[in-house]
């Protein structure tokens, strides 16, 4: 895997961790392998998709453990999979 593929990962993994530290340090290191603005905010609107997707399936499975209807749209396709962005 390449160094500029790894360190988008990096940045989409320290989002969905909430890991300020940990961004700021890969933020640096994508700047420093060439990568643009838009290529790591193309990473980091992808990592808050997923945990957002994460994040309503969480609560649909509460609401569904308390015997609630409501529930909350998935940001993806639940119907390929039984999990989110999965």
């Amino acid at each position: 895997m390449d160094e500029r593929t790894k360190v988008l990962i990096c940045l989409g993994a320290a989002n969905a961790a909430n890991c300020i530290p940990c961004f700021e340090h890969y933020f640096g290191k994508a700047r420093a392998v060439g990568l643009t603005l838009e290529q790591i905010q193309e990473a980091v609107d992808l990592a808050s998709q997923v945990k957002k997707g994460a994040h309503l399936a969480i609560r649909n499975r509460i609401s569904e453990l308390m015997g609630q209807e409501k529930e909350f749209s998935l940001p993806c396709d639940r119907q390929a999979s039984k999990s989110c962005c999965g």
